[in-house]
Order: structure tokens, then C-alpha cells, then sequence
């Protein structure tokens, strides 16, 4: 069986070329001329070369890198090597344009001259189709505008003395409950979303706990440096047995990866951590050192120790109910004018975590049997399946060579004289890289390097070493541009014996010009630069982040 990998035995990356030149018989019985245009100098231009007499023949089409994913399942990226050309030619362009500012209210102002008011601001606001407040709500920059649509999207409660908002109206839903009263949802949910809303209005909106729904808030992260995270229950999720989502507070707002400071990522993935070695000490019989507070750093690593020392032991690991992770981070949010909401549900920053159980009860023809279940399914399952068929049919341990391919990488086009490798930053545990085959167009990928499959098998070093990796992975993408990313975690299974498996994190931008058609649903991706160009661009946004931060600790001391 051939293994559709780009990764080798050799340590090597391996991929294709195609070089297409092809006959095509023309099937064509009418001509239709018609006038395109003119130049200008006054040529007119026709559609002439649309029909052509005879057949087409192409000598020469554009080459095309077809790489085969370093994970089968994962699909193939296809590389024009005309438009990767021009990327090449300096890789450090590959960046996305800034937002520019959007102000409705200025624009009324100056069409209505002396006859502009208040009133009349809010009256024609009233007056313009959903379609047009969305993109507004989207995409604004201006407070007024902002303010103005707030305000006639749900109802709010005003300081007497001041005018600003302090609450909102809320009024029974029908079934024994209240909700907020909201009259545009959409609209109210894109304007929370937008950073330009002043903050009194996001406060009440969306940020101050509860504003949400009644989610429990059953865990904390307060530090000295007042990074403070709330993690919230999900009881009814979409994920089965709910999820936690690690939230930051309505007192340290953070809606822009450049605020997100390493004591905001610990705090959150401190809380992951935390919620998944508690959960797994309930499941194989420890006592949790902590009641109503959060677990020390030294506390985690030592419940961490006993349930790996516990669960070594446990010879019937069928009995342990949860044996996985699933972790992801869905940052920035978008609402097209056409309705659709293109990334996330609130871009305050937040993380979401769950355990997933290792078996569930199987239904057949309707009929369920209790003596029936069926494996549930975790993404990291999916590299665990592969990389046990890589080791039965090569040998090797799959992570080992893919680890050593990066290492020896030869840039796509072969250009010896350019930079060719593929790692954007590392330490001593992890590796923060450009994959060979990118899905989206921008994406990274995080590996640990040593033996460690899942953040049951990782200490304190190995955590460290992954948060700030995962900070500065988006710290990079977002100094770029990237204004919507989602992040998953492909973890080993708990109670997995497989050695080679290491924890893998993918960071996913969102591209503004590729939302995924039929080509992405046949996991077919296509791109426009080599890996190796936008390693370049991705070292180059890091080594400004790390200068601008030198020069901001230099003015601090």
C-alpha cells in the first residue's frame, strides 16, 4: 500500500511536479464576436481570441507542485509555480492590508452640512437595510456609528448622571426564564465583536459575567500581574459531555493578540490544565488538593506525577470513562452584510476544552445494545491510525522522520541560493514551523519534540515551552495581518502505548480571498508561495516583534 505522505524514511520530504502541455479538439460550431472595450488610445478590443478556428494546443501550461500532506488524511496543496515565483521575489511582502477607518457618521455629516443632527444621524441609520448595518457593525471604525446602532438594537439602562450604559433590559422568554432584549441579534452580536464600540457598551453587552447566559464560572486565574481568566461550564454543548471554555474577564479585556500578554496564556491554558489532571484524578480515585481555589503550578505538576504513576498501573484502562483531550481556539469573528457569520461566536479572547470518552454505546437499525459500543472519534486518532501504518510499513517512527525532514528541507523550487528552512522558532522542547504540504494558505504547526503524546505526559517544562510557543505563533500570524485563526490540538490518547505519537497544534488562518469551495472539500488545498517563503515572512514579523519588545523593555527600565 503506498502511504500518501510527503515525509520519508530518509528524512527527506518528497513531492511531485506536474508539467502540463495538452491537445484540445475544438468541439465548437459558432462563433459569437462581440465588442469587449477599448484601450486607451482608442483600439478597441473583441473576444476574437475566444474562438478559435482550430484546435487548442498547449504546449507549455504552468507548473504545478503537488505535495501530499505530511498526514494522509489531511489531503494534498497544490503550488502555482508562476504566483510562488513572484512570492519568492521577496518573501516578506507576504502580508494583509491594515484596516481602514470607516466612519458613516462622518459622511452623513458632510452630505447633510448645516442640516445634520443627532436626529436625523439616528433616523437615517433607522432607514438602511440589514445588509448595509452589518457590514457598518463589521467594519467601522467611528464610535457614533457604533453607539448609534447599539442603541437601536437592544435596550439598555443609563446612568442618570453620566448617560452611559450600566445594563441592559432584560424580559421573560415564555418558559420560566429571562433574556436579554435584543431586537437585531446578529447586529448586536457583531457590534460587541468590534473593538471600536467603547467599552462600557461591550461591558454590558457581552464581557461582565452572566451577560452571556447562565454558564457557571467554575474556575480562576488571578496573578499578581492581574491576568485574570475565567473558565465558564458549557453543560449543554455542542460537544458531548459539554465543554469548559477559559475566558478572559470583563477586567482585563482582550480582543487583539498584540494585548495578550504570556501571563494571559498561562492563565488560560493553566485552567485547561488544571480542569483535565482534576477531572483524570477523579477517574482514577485521587484526592484533588484543592477546594474553591486554583491549583498552584507546583500543585498541578504533582497531581500530574500521581495520575500518570496511578493510571500506569490500572491493568483494566477499559474502566477509565474519558482518555482524551480536545482543545481549540477559535480567535477573531466576522459577520458578513450577506448574514453569514464567518469565524467564531465572540472575539474577547477565549479557549475551549473538553474530555472526550473512549467508547460510547452503537446503535444498529435502531436498536441499541448495551453490549454494543463504538470508539469515539478525537482528530488525534486520525495521526495515531497513520503513523502505526507508517511504522508497519517502513520501520521507523513516523514523528522521528518527519522532525528529521524539516531538518534536511530543500526548498520546493530548488533554489539552492535562498533561505530553505521551515522553522519559524523553537527551544529545547518544541518547534513552531511552516508544514511542507500548508492547508490554509498561512498555517503553522507546533510539534513537541521529545516523547510526550498529550498534557497528561507533559511537565512544567514542556507546558511553558507550549504556551509561549502558542503565543507566538499568533503573535506572528496577526502581526501579518491574520485577523481569524483557529487553533486545534491533535493529542494521543490517555491510555495509548504508542511512544512515537508527539502533541501536534495547527494554527489555521482564515484567508480573506479563499473561503474553501469544491477543491477544500475535496481536500485539495491550493497555494500561492512556497513554505519556505513564508517561513521568511513569519521569522521577519517575529524579529520585529522581538525588537519592538526590546525597545519598549529598554524604555520601561
Amino acid at each position: 500500500m503506498y502511504l500518501r505522505t510527503c515525509v520519508q524514511p530518509s528524512g527527506n520530504f518528497c513531492f511531485g511536479i506536474h508539467k502540463p502541455c495538452f491537445h484540445v479538439k475544438n468541439l465548437r460550431k459558432t462563433d459569437f464576436p462581440a465588442l469587449l472595450g477599448e484601450l486607451d488610445d482608442g483600439i478597441l478590443v473583441d473576444n476574437t481570441r475566444n474562438f478559435p478556428d482550430t484546435d487548442v494546443e498547449e504546449a507549455e501550461a504552468d507548473t504545478i507542485f503537488e505535495i501530499p500532506n505530511a498526514f494522509p488524511f489531511r489531503g494534498t496543496t497544490y503550488i502555482a509555480k508562476s504566483w510562488a515565483d513572484a512570492k519568492a521575489a521577496d518573501p516578506k511582502s507576504i502580508t494583509l492590508p491594515e484596516q481602514h477607518s470607516v466612519s458613516f457618521s462622518s459622511l452623513l455629516k458632510n452630505w447633510l452640512g448645516n442640516n445634520h443632527s443627532d436626529d436625523s444621524m439616528d433616523q437615517a441609520f433607522k432607514n438602511l437595510p440589514d445588509s448595509i448595518l452589518f457590514a457598518l457593525a463589521s467594519s467601522s471604525t467611528d464610535p457614533k456609528d457604533l453607539i448609534c446602532m447599539a442603541e437601536m438594537c437592544c435596550k439598555f439602562i443609563h446612568d442618570s448622571k453620566t448617560g452611559r450604559p450600566i445594563g441592559i433590559k432584560y424580559k421573560k422568554d415564555g418558559r420560566g426564564g429571562i433574556r436579554a432584549d435584543i431586537k437585531n441579534y446578529p447586529l448586536f452580536e457583531s457590534l460587541a465583536n468590534n473593538i471600536c464600540l467603547p467599552e462600557d457598551y461591550r461591558e454590558v453587552m457581552v464581557l461582565r459575567p452572566g451577560a452571556q447566559g447562565g454558564s457557571e464560572i467554575t474556575g480562576e486565574w488571578l496573578d499578581k500581574d492581574k491576568n485574570h481568566v475565567f473558565e465558564y461550564l458549557r453543560r449543554n454543548s455542542y460537544i458531548p459531555w459539554g465543554h469548559f471554555a477559559a475566558n478572559m474577564a470583563n477586567d482585563a479585556v482582550r480582543y487583539q493578540i498584540k494585548d495578550l500578554s504570556l501571563g494571559d496564556m498561562k492563565g488560560m491554558r493553566h485552567l485547561y490544565y488544571q480542569r483535565t489532571y482534576v477531572r483524570m484524578a477523579e477517574q482514577v480515585g485521587l484526592q484533588v488538593p484543592a477546594q474553591r481555589r486554583t491549583l498552584s503550578s507546583t500543585d498541578l505538576e504533582d497531581l500530574r506525577k500521581q495520575i500518570v504513576d496511578v493510571f500506569r498501573d490500572i491493568k483494566d484502562k477499559e474502566e477509565i470513562q474519558f482518555n482524551s483531550t480536545l482543545w481549540g481556539w477559535n480567535f477573531g469573528f466576522d459577520f458578513a452584510h450577506s448574514g453569514y457569520r464567518l469565524h467564531a461566536s465572540h472575539q474577547q479572547i477565549h479557549q475551549q476544552y473538553a474530555l472526550i470518552p473512549s467508547t460510547i454505546p452503537a446503535v444498529e437499525s435502531m436498536v441499541q445494545d448495551k453490549n454494543n459500543v463504538m470508539p469515539t472519534f478525537g482528530c488525534g486518532d486520525l495521526v495515531a491510525e497513520f503513523t502505526a501504518e507508517y511504522k508497519q510499513q517502513t520501520g521507523h517512527g513516523f514523528f522521528d522522520d518527519y522532525i528529521q525532514a524539516i531538518n534536511n528541507n530543500i526548498r520546493v523550487d530548488g533554489d539552492r541560493k535562498k533561505e530553505d528552512s521551515l522553522v519559524v522558532y523553537e527551544d529545547r522542547h518544541i518547534m513552531l514551523f511552516v508544514p511542507k504540504a500548508q492547508t490554509s494558505q498561512w498555517e503553522l504547526q507546533l510539534m513537541v519534540l521529545g516523547h510526550t503524546g498529550n498534557v497528561l505526559e507533559a511537565d512544567t517544562k514542556v507546558r511553558d515551552s507550549l504556551d509561549k510557543g502558542i503565543l507566538t505563533a499568533m503573535r506572528t500570524l496577526t502581526h501579518m495581518g491574520a485577523k481569524m485563526i483557529s487553533v486545534i490540538e491533535y493529542p494521543k490518547r490517555f491510555d495509548s502505548a504508542d511512544s512515537d505519537q508527539r502533541l501536534l497544534y495547527a494554527f489555521l488562518p482564515k484567508m480573506p480571498e479563499s473561503p474553501g469551495a469544491f477543491s477544500e472539500a475535496q481536500l485539495r488545498w491550493i497555494n500561492g508561495h512556497y513554505p519556505e517563503d513564508f517561513a521568511i515572512a513569519c521569522r521577519s514579523a517575529l524579529q520585529k516583534l522581538e525588537k519592538r519588545a526590546r525597545k519598549r523593555n529598554r524604555c520601561g527600565d
